[in-house]
């Protein structure tokens, strides 16, 4: 099968430059008038790439009566509709494994700068506060009870750095995964109420959206942290806004919003919660490796029909 690639939304220049040498490729971005060129040209692309930010909807699937095959740059998936593809037999990818050891990095980052205040800190210092007075004591992080959202690759990559803190560790998913040494807990309001710190590392979608509730952040509690490097909807975040504003909730750290990259404003002012720009993956290292497992699965689906890493 000769490859033509329909590109949809912007990728890494890197990346881009990297497609259009390998594969004929087409930006639909470049397009003044989409519909009128998808029913013109739609017909013509037997393959397309897209993001986990982007994902194809089955309005854009069914543009493209030709579509075999789909190679996305992320994780998530929830923005790619599985189902119109599978009803048509497109097979589709995703970039997974490659960026479990950055995420899980950031999410620990988070556990630490929200539990010992190191972005407040750091502000604290740059406004000059220190020449009149010490810094509030903190909370810390050795020894406590970690509790995770999703104990997929990225949630073990978690769970395994807390042992160098000499961590508690239980987790909550719909079922217990197996040769794993931690502790499932069946009720994801039970695992907060025992833990310190709450990470969320589950997929994202409508299976999981406001998973994390506001009963499940009062069961967190006054003491206790949320941390989410997963998807902004997992969390409901009027609760969390709310939470965190009336001191409910001991403090948070945040790499996802639910309306990103729009962020609440009262989370701006408050020093107990670390706002990062979903910068989880975001290592030199880990998107060219991404980039590289995209244009993978084009590679061997053009070659023998068969995907590195399948989704659907």
């Amino acid at each position: 099968m000769t490859p033509s690639l329909l590109q949809i939304g912007r990728l890494a220049p890197e990346l881009e430059a990297e497609l259009a040498a390998t594969f004929p490729v087409h930006l639909l971005a470049k397009e003044a008038d989409v519909p009128a060129f998808l029913e013109r040209h739609g017909s013509t692309f037997n393959g397309a790439v897209t993001s986990a930010r982007v994902g194809m909807d089955a309005t854009l699937i069914d543009a493209l009566p030709n579509l075999k095959v789909v190679s996305s740059f992320g994780v998530g998936y929830e923005l790619l509709d599985v189902d119109a593809l599978k009803r048509r037999g497109i097979v589709a990818s995703n970039t997974p494994d490659v960026l479990n050891d950055c995420v899980a990095d950031v999410a620990f980052g988070l556990v630490i700068d929200a539990a010992r205040g190191m972005s407040a800190a750091d502000r604290f210092v740059r406004r000059g506060d220190w020449l009149n007075g010490a810094f509030p004591l903190q909370t810390q992080v050795a020894r406590k009870r970690l509790g995770i959202l999703g104990l997929g690759r990225i949630g073990q990559a978690i769970a395994r750095r807390s042992s160098g803190f000499e961590m508690d560790v239980r987790y909550h998913s719909r079922n217990p995964v197996q040769d794993v040494p931690w502790q499932h807990e069946p009720s994801l309001t039970a695992l907060a109420e025992w833990c310190d710190f709450l990470v969320v590392a589950v997929a994202g979608g409508p299976s999981t959206r406001h998973l994390v509730s506001a009963d499940v952040l009062a069961a967190l509690g006054p003491k206790g942290f949320l941390i989410n490097i997963a998807r902004g909807t997992v969390v409901d975040e009027a609760a969390l806004v709310t939470a965190l504003t009336d001191k409910r909730l001991g403090g948070a750290g945040l790499d996802v919003f639910e309306f990103e990259p729009r962020v609440p404003q009262a989370l701006m002012t408050l020093d107990n919660v670390v706002l990062l720009p979903h910068i989880a993956s975001g290592t030199f290292e880990t998107r060219k490796a991404m980039g590289d497992l995209v244009i993978s699965n084009l590679k061997h689906y053009f070659a023998d029909g068969q995907l590195q890493t399948p989704i659907a």
